[in-house]
């Protein structure tokens, strides 16, 4: 591992301009993060996507961050943006976060566990306004009515018992018993917010227009409870983004950590714009498939941020494509040529999804020494039969080395191509035709059911002035659809939208369909029965 000093030194940062955490890591200092200057005109993004998630495994992360490498390989000064695991999913079913093989961000034990402490900071802001709501109760509600009290609580672990809970039991000094939740931290409106500000200014006016519930006079926002202060104060380092590095040196920017499928799925603005100021070509991604993270890098944090991307890299492996065919995953080490061609048309719906913004997507095949010969060859054939390019990324086992022709291709797109911003739907347009713009064109949805609580929901929000925010869909990973069981490319159905969160600080209106949960659940054999600490404090276990 490269000294950070190093890596900072190849993003042209002088000393002056981050402070060292550690010996393996550094945040930029408010003056080097909050820049208001106009980006480079050298400065190119690329956005890294992928089909719908399998239990195969497609290697989004793996792929961006083999590309950096490649890209740098070719003498280009490159580098990534990307988010900070979570960490209920590295003890849960998923492992961490950082890549894999010789396409890994290090230290990776690190990055996927406490890093910079960026995560615990959220969760501290978050309960803190959970706090100071409940407090405004016991001391006689002046402004909060504790039965409508809508701000839950929250925790970066997967802890299904934490859904539902109530709170305030033991009497007069237990406080007001009552009905709340947990989320994850990544599907906090406190880590939205992170992700969303500018600069410290923004994120103090964000956590104030935070909504906590309804009292005698209304809405209560944050800022009516004086705790937009306190919570900026407690994500004061948390805003800058850090520096990191892949394992063959490459500079990173990692930095937030909301999920793609309950949350916008995107690393910071601040990091993402810091990164282009200081390279040639950028590297980002949104979380899960195209359908979900890279559907809100578009239409939420580009629009926000004023950016866009130049070109999309589609990522799909072989195996992922066959089980979107209907092959089982212990069929996968088996030619299946039937499978392989139904699986294609998951990966055809979200080319078209890419070329629905005014984009041109490459697609990124990433390889496996186990897929049977042959089988990965032919997906670039059918691909081009499509008139769609693409290539090998074999970053697993070779590192950049392994993406070079793949990235050179990539490079060549994003010098060529200008950003011009398509978004999928207007700002005038209502909630209902937001969400519906988003379902017929992303999902291939033909069309979208309201329950009546959501229509409630969506009025409230068209009351209160928050009609032309943007759309944030909590949807199921596994599908198109809002059903984890229509795998491949489902026709025919119906989206169902059951609740509409304001998420007013952030700017978004958070839509939940399906049987989506913001608070994950561990699976019957976690992962965190693979983790361990030796006898001499060496953390092992951790992927």
């Amino acid at each position: 591992m490269r000294k950070i000093t190093d890596v900072a030194a190849d993003l042209g940062l002088s000393s002056d301009e981050y402070d060292v955490f550690g010996s393996w890591g550094a945040k930029l200092t408010p003056a080097s993060a909050f820049r208001e200057d106009p980006l480079p005109a050298t400065s190119r993004l690329v956005l890294v996507s992928a089909i719908n998630p399998t239990p195969a495994g497609e290697g989004k992360t793996t792929v961006t961050i083999g590309l950096t490498q490649a890209a740098r390989k070719l003498g280009i000064r490159a580098a990534a943006a990307l988010r900070q695991p979570s960490q209920g999913p590295v003890f849960g079913v998923k492992g961490g976060g950082t890549g894999g093989g010789q396409a890994t961000l290090v230290p990776l034990e690190r990055i996927n566990l406490h890093f910079t402490g960026d995560i615990h900071a959220v969760t501290a802001a978050h309960n803190l306004l959970a706090a100071l709501a409940d407090n405004d109760c016991y001391f006689g509600g002046e402004k909060l009515d504790p039965r409508q009290i809508t701000w839950r609580r929250s925790m970066d672990m997967n802890e299904r018992f934490l859904r539902k809970v109530v709170i305030g039991l033991g009497g007069k000094s237990g406080g007001l018993p009552r009905e709340t939740a947990f989320d994850i931290t990544a599907a906090s409106e406190v880590m939205a917010i992170l992700c969303l500000s500018r600069d410290y200014a923004d994120l103090r006016r964000r956590l104030g227009e935070i909504i906590v519930g309804q009292g005698p006079g209304g809405v209560v926002r944050a800022k009516d409870l004086q705790a937009e202060g306190s919570m900026a104060v407690l994500l004061r380092d948390a805003l800058l983004p850090n520096i990191a590095q892949t394992i063959e040196g490459a500079p990173v920017l990692v930095h937030g950590g909301p999920f793609g499928n309950i949350a916008h799925g995107c690393n910071s603005v601040v990091a993402t714009k810091a990164a282009l100021r200081h390279s040639d070509l950028v590297f980002t991604e949104g979380g899960f498939g195209f359908d979900l993270g890279a559907e809100k890098f578009l239409n939420i944090k580009c629009r926000s941020a004023g950016i866009w991307p130049n070109t999309v890299v589609l990522v799909a492996t072989v195996r992922a494509l066959k089980m979107h065919g209907g092959a089982s995953l212990a069929e996968m080490a088996n030619r299946n040529p039937e499978a392989l061609e139904r699986g294609m048309a998951n990966l055809d719906k979200h080319i078209e999804s890419v070329r629905a913004f005014g984009l041109e997507p490459t697609i990124a095949l990433n390889i496996r020494h186990d897929d049977p010969s042959g089988e990965a060859e032919r997906v670039i054939h059918m691909l081009k039969e499509r008139g769609v390019d693409g290539g090998f990324a074999d970053v697993y086992a070779k590192g950049g080395a392994g993406a070079l022709e793949l990235a050179e291709k990539v490079a060549d797109k994003a010098r060529t191509r200008q950003p011009h911003p398509k978004f999928l739907y207007e700002d005038s347009d209502t909630p209902e035709q937001k969400i519906e713009k988003v379902a017929r064109t992303v999902y291939g949805a033909k069309g979208v059911e309201f329950s009546a609580a959501a229509k409630s929901q969506m009025a409230k929000a068209v009351a209160l002035g928050y009609g032309s925010f943007p759309v944030c869909m909590a949807k199921t990973h596994l599908s198109l659809s809002d059903d984890p069981k229509k795998i491949c490319r489902p026709r025919d159905f119906t989206v169902h939208v059951r609740e509409v969160r304001i998420s007013a600080g952030a700017g978004f209106l958070v839509c939940l369909t399906g049987e989506i949960m913001t608070m994950p659940g561990l699976p019957k054999e976690p992962h965190s029965r693979e983790i361990d600490l030796t006898a001499d404090g060496e953390i092992v276990g951790v992927k």
